[in-house]
């Protein structure tokens, strides 16, 4: 780990979310030791490193989103997974229904 992160971080900032995402990227640590020196969840520290990914991305476009239109894009992402979740959901529930009817039969 890098003599920047002091262990006994009470407040994560942007600032020292950036430094250790930053130290992930390049290699220095890994984000299993992040969590164990740190006392954060694995999910959580992956979820730093995927919001700095995007906004890496978004930074090097050619035409940048501003913060507003990612959201949204986000947003409709999400609205149409949850809507195909549904569906499937649906279509299993009506082909459950109808082989319980078959083997009633």
């Amino acid at each position: 780990m890098s003599v920047t992160m002091d262990d006994s971080i009470k407040r994560w900032t942007a600032k020292r979310k950036t430094a250790l995402v930053i130290e992930i990227i390049q290699g220095k640590t890994t984000v299993a030791e992040a969590s164990r020196s740190f006392d954060l969840s694995p999910s959580e520290i992956e979820g730093w490193v995927e919001d700095a990914k995007r906004g890496m991305e978004n930074s090097l476009r050619a035409n940048p989103l501003d913060i507003r239109e990612q959201y949204e894009k986000q947003l409709k992402d999400l609205q149409e997974a949850y809507g195909e979740a549904m569906l499937e959901l649906r279509a299993r529930k009506k082909f459950q229904a109808l082989l319980d009817a078959a083997d009633d039969k």
